[in-house]
């Protein structure tokens, strides 16, 4: 089964991937009781926060960014963990999450965590970031993870990481081809987000049009008649 692993971390060492690669940790171990292969793949946006502006801002992704959307888009699962700004996810956490197609994530189950320096943010869990992968139609596990500066050390954040990961475990396990991704004739042009002219792979990321790559390049004008067409 195929993990992927998104930290949105921006200091290095940062909490927010500490927090990520314990919740890994956790998945990882209940993936071996179960006897379940496994392959983990980290996105660290830090290294791709460049790429993601000139994606938001031209539309085509840089190889390295398409390669991380594509890796999202075909995990079996999916650990999500951003730093808390503003009481909500930080905006280079949105913009990647804004630049994978629509339909990517059904189906994949998701595990989400967040950091912050005080624990009031502790609800950024369930009022931010599970609405937005709800939106993406990817089924979020019950126990999500929230870490305060106070709490690290603490048996009760390593209580709750380890059922988190216990709960994203089982879920990869249940999962099959039929609960991803949705059929492609029930597949609705997503017209309401940039995304939408952006061109897709065969996993149904948006990426690249290199064609060094092996895929063809077509004009904006040309995929925009072609959604209007349609």
């Amino acid at each position: 089964m195929k993990l992927a692993v998104v930290s949105a971390g921006l200091s290095s060492p940062s909490s927010t991937r500490l927090l990520a690669d314990r919740l890994t940790a956790a998945t990882l171990d209940h993936m071996d009781h179960m006897e379940a292969s496994h392959e983990v793949t980290v996105v660290e946006l830090r290294e791709l926060a460049t790429e993601i502006a000139q994606h938001l801002v031209t539309g085509f992704p840089p190889a390295r960014l398409a390669a991380a959307l594509d890796t999202v888009a075909a995990a079996d699962g999916l650990i999500a963990v951003t730093p808390v700004f503003a009481a909500s996810y930080s905006g280079l956490f949105k913009s990647f999450f804004d630049l994978i197609d629509k339909d990517a994530l059904t189906g994949t189950p998701v595990l989400v965590g967040a950091t912050g320096g005080t624990a009031r943010h502790g609800l950024v869990t369930e009022h931010a970031m599970r609405p937005l992968f709800t939106h993406l139609r990817a089924p979020v596990v019950p126990t999500a993870v929230y870490a305060a500066s106070e709490d690290w050390g603490r048996a009760g954040l390593a209580r709750r990481i380890t059922r988190a990961g216990t709960e994203l475990a089982r879920a990869m396990g249940s999962v099959t081809p039929t609960t991803r991704h949705a059929d492609p004739q029930d597949v609705v042009p997503d017209l309401d987000t940039a995304a939408a002219i952006a061109p897709r792979s065969p996993t149904g990321a948006i990426t690249s049009t290199d064609p060094a790559n092996g895929l063809g390049t077509t004009s904006f004008a040309q995929r925009l008649a072609a959604l209007q067409a349609g």
